[in-house]
């Protein structure tokens, strides 16, 4: 028996009425009571009892909704792993909407799985996923799961005597309509508990962030006045939309956001627009985009990826009045963030990188590292990362690690055996492609959309710059060929026909293979010579069943003790790895590899959502097909902890024994999401219904219907 069902009625209570004429075999819909079909559809098909219906169950696969007890009853028979998954997924959302019964229609269950999947990110998950920081949203944006380890400075944790606020926001200088906005919000509805907190003046250094650790916070993002309905004079302070990844992630994370953004474009404009804007506003004042808006991350940015966004919301918004200004303010903070971040000298510093473990992270995540050195003090785990943490032990050894360790997280790809240990001695090919993408978009579109003449305001200045100084295009090119040059020099080599990150400490390519070899065709950094080695050497490396794969086989190495599984090696797939391989192998007319590649994720990630209960996750197991959503290195996988139906983002914040905010259960993955719509959006009605039907490439590929994709 299931244990939990969240409504139960009495057993004799008629599942289902039918609106069709007796004696018919089907029916297009029926009315049901919500609880006793619920519970009875769990008791029958759900036998492992994990709240979902999926293709582990051993039940019989076919769910009469009739009135029992009349033989001559008409029913409507639900069949199958899909066909049954939906109708929980139906009664579940039926009852969030505190229905009882609710009618349930015969194409909601047999709808094309294609669709149904498009159909609920574009009209569902996304406004699930989209946060604003105001008084109508800042309940559901700020809760943050790292409360739920908080260690005050002196070793010691939240109490019911000494607790957390259940949430705290940090205003950068310079805004002080947002300061006395928060500071009201928080005097007027008290039961928020919120504490409103000035950034210092001036830069902020690792010692600061390290300061705050134990008093986290989200990071104000822009607002806007906008008028009150009925009152032309009166105006009030709103905040501007953002996505967030989902799952555990509830903040504006850097390429997250970039890569949902592109799953948007086509039908939630305002919040891509929204997130292009927060992101000119984290530069102006934070210094960067940051890895996202939490304190602890004022240390650290991701890969950056504004100015291609920037450019893809001004052409589907070029009509719009405001569509230039914004454009023109993305590639003003994107030249700032350039040099003051991105290219200043040096780089990595112990001022500006950070200082210690990285907070966000829980203990238990280095308890490798720390365990010789809690050995060597006779302490805890937890003891000795306080103990580092707050300076009272130093360990060299520990710093080298801990550098190495930030460069991989502001990489994006934390981790992998490729960066492991090594990462801030690297120069990364796709760093560089994504320097290479700003320097050709911000000489691009000056001299397309501003006459070769931008002019720099203040607020986007760098040192030693006036107000007023006129930036033209000739040395953004000049920047560009001097990269593509240097790429070729450092990073190309011919002989494989690969590219490979350099190790600017041992003056040597690096051997690991990374899918980000497939970036320079994104960037179009490649000749037409070194894509066709690409595409011929390079690429079979990567390409698995379900995809590309993250690294090759090779790189990840075997599987042990000391070489544990790393997320971001080989046999995990992740979406922004497809997209940029799908666009850059299109733009030099590889269409049928792009094609291919295409397919083959949507087809792992279709199927995954048919036979799991409509599971879409993180990141796949592109090697295989039948279980490629179960990734169980380092931090799990995203997206699969639900019940019943998934629902993106759906958070309800609560208060908990020590008045600190938590989140319930979340699901799904943002751009994830945005890869099926990116990449579905290119297939041709052949493809399409190929893949609804669970057709493999390798069957597609035979058909005459190929040429559709």
């Amino acid at each position: 028996m299931v244990s939990t069902i969240p409504a139960v009625v009495n057993d004799s209570t008629p599942i289902v009425s039918t609106n069709n004429d007796e004696g018919k075999s089907t029916h297009e819909s029926v009315s049901v009571n919500v609880g006793t079909a619920m519970r009875r559809l769990l008791e029958q098909e759900d036998t492992d009892r994990n709240y979902l219906i999926t293709v582990d169950d051993q039940g019989p696969k076919d769910f009469p909704l009739g009135l029992y007890g009349s033989p001559k009853q008409s029913k409507f028979d639900v069949q199958g792993v899909y066909q049954l998954s939906n109708l929980l997924q139906e009664l579940f959302l039926a009852q969030q909407q505190g229905l009882t019964t609710a009618t349930i229609k015969r194409s909601q269950l047999e709808e094309d799985p294609v669709h149904r999947l498009e159909r609920l990110i574009t009209t569902s998950w996304w406004d699930n996923l989209t946060r604003r920081l105001d008084a109508d949203g800042i309940d559901r944006a700020a809760p943050d799961n790292l409360t739920r380890h908080i260690v005050h400075a002196d070793g010691t944790k939240p109490t019911a005597s000494k607790p957390e606020p259940a949430l705290r926001i940090y205003v950068p200088p310079g805004t002080p309509e947002q300061f006395a906005y928060y500071s009201t919000l928080a005097k007027n509805r008290s039961g928020l508990e919120l504490d409103v907190q000035w950034l210092p003046d001036g830069e902020v250094t690792a010692d600061f962030i390290k300061s705050i650790n134990s008093k986290p916070g989200i990071l104000a993002l822009d607002m806007e006045n906008v008028q009150l309905q009925g009152q032309p004079v009166a105006r009030q302070m709103k905040g501007l939309p953002f996505i967030v990844p989902g799952d555990q992630f509830n903040e504006l994370y850097n390429w997250d956001a970039c890569f949902c953004a592109l799953g948007m474009l086509d039908n939630h404009l305002p919040v891509v627009k929204g997130i292009v804007k927060n992101f000119v506003f984290e530069i102006k004042h934070y210094g960067k985009i940051l890895n996202a808006n939490r304190s602890y991350y004022l240390g650290r940015a991701q890969p950056p990826l504004l100015t291609w966004l920037a450019l893809k919301t001004f052409h589907r918004t070029k009509h719009e009045p405001d569509a230039l200004d914004i454009l023109r303010a993305a590639i003003l903070a994107a030249r700032k963030e350039y040099h003051v971040w991105w290219t200043s000298k040096p780089r990595l510093d112990e001022e500006t990188v950070g200082k210690g473990s990285p907070p966000e992270c829980r203990p238990t995540v280095f308890a490798h590292v720390f365990k010789p050195y809690a050995d060597k003090y006779d302490m805890t785990l937890q003891e000795v990362s306080n103990a580092y943490n707050n300076g009272s032990i130093s360990e060299p050894d520990l710093d080298v690690f801990f550098d190495h360790d930030r460069a991989v997280r502001e990489s994006g790809h934390d981790t992998s055996n490729r960066v492991e240990g090594v990462c801030a001695d690297l120069a990364t090919v796709d760093l560089n492609c994504l320097l290479f993408q700003i320097e050709n978009d911000i000489a691009s579109t000056i001299s397309t959309y501003f006459d070769n003449n931008l002019a720099i305001p203040e607020g986007f200045v760098i040192r030693g710059e006036k107000v007023g100084t006129v930036e033209t295009s000739q040395i953004w090119r000049e920047r560009v060929e001097r990269r593509r040059a240097a790429m070729d020099k450092y990073f190309w080599n011919e002989t494989k026909g690969i590219y490979l990150d350099y190790n600017t400490v041992k003056r040597e390519q690096s051997t690991a293979e990374s899918v980000t070899s497939l970036w320079p065709l994104w960037c179009g950094a490649a000749t037409k010579s070194q894509a066709e080695r690409l595409v011929k050497l390079a690429l079979p490396k990567f390409e698995c069943i379900g995809g590309l794969s993250s690294t090759s086989e090779s790189t990840r190495g075997t599987v042990t003790d000391a070489n544990p599984q790393k997320q971001w090696d080989y046999p995990y797939g992740w979406a922004p790895h497809q997209i940029l391989a799908w666009d850059g192998l299109k733009s030099y007319d590889f269409k049928n590899e792009a094609d291919r590649l295409t397919y083959r994720w949507l087809h792992m990630m279709t199927e995954t959502f048919r036979n799991w209960n409509g599971t879409v996750v993180e990141k796949y197991d592109v090697t295989q097909l039948d279980r490629s959503h179960f990734v169980d290195a380092e931090y799990g996988n995203q997206g699969r902890n639900f019940k019943y139906a998934p629902q993106e983002g759906y958070v309800t914040a609560r208060v908990t024994s020590h008045r600190r905010w938590a989140a319930d259960e979340q699901c799904r993955f943002g751009w994830t999401n945005g890869s099926y719509i990116h990449g579905v959006s290119s297939m041709g009605d052949g493809a399409r219904k190929a893949l609804a039907n669970g057709v493999s490439w390798e069957d597609f590929s035979k058909r005459d219907v190929a040429g559709s994709t």
